[in-house]
């Protein structure tokens, strides 16, 4: 028979040994409405259509996804609502505007249990931040992040550390996807 000791040491390794994903999402293409703070700003109907699209990649090609943190803006939230995934959510303002080094800080005060963390955000942090977390920069995933990261698109990396370990250059990053309707 396992003690307790033994099940919390065995459990606790699990997750320090757990390799870590962070997906890095930049919000649907938005609508510009007169008159609207940009805070405000709704998705335009090409960027729920797009939105969709990436939902429906993430749960045909990722882990699933443990947590959500999305910025507070109307569109962001919109965004993650037409992706249709359904893991808890934590809505930030910090997100709205931040800096590379804010959304990392952010990512390190993810809970170790977390295996998938989603991050909903703007340009540029999502592009930045992306880049500064690959330790990988002349991979094709990196030289495609490089040259555009437009709506929609997700930036996935991988990690080898507990997320309060996550910093500039620790992250493999292992796919980059713009999702896109087939061309008629």
């Amino acid at each position: 028979m396992v003690s307790w000791l033994t099940h919390s040491f065995i459990v606790g390794i699990t997750v320090l040994l757990m390799v870590r994903t962070l997906i890095l999402m930049r919000h649907g293409k938005s609508a510009y409405p007169p008159g609207v703070a940009d805070h405000e700003r709704p998705l335009a109907p090409r960027g729920r259509r797009e939105a969709g699209l990436a939902g429906d990649w993430l749960r045909r090609t990722q882990p699933e996804i443990d947590a959500v943190r999305c910025s507070d803006a109307v569109r962001t939230r919109e965004t993650l609502a037409a992706t249709g995934i359904s893991a808890p959510v934590e809505f930030d303002n910090a997100i709205y505007e931040a800096t590379p080094r804010r959304l990392i800080e952010a990512i390190q005060l993810t809970d170790d249990q977390i295996g998938t963390l989603l991050l909903i955000g703007h340009s540029p942090g999502m592009p930045w931040t992306s880049w500064e977390l690959a330790g990988n920069r002349d991979s094709t995933a990196a030289v495609e992040l490089s040259e555009k990261f437009p709506t929609s698109a997700l930036a996935v990396l991988e990690f080898d550390r507990p997320w309060s370990r996550v910093d500039p250059g620790t992250g493999e990053l292992i796919r980059f996807h713009v999702p896109r309707a087939p061309k008629n």
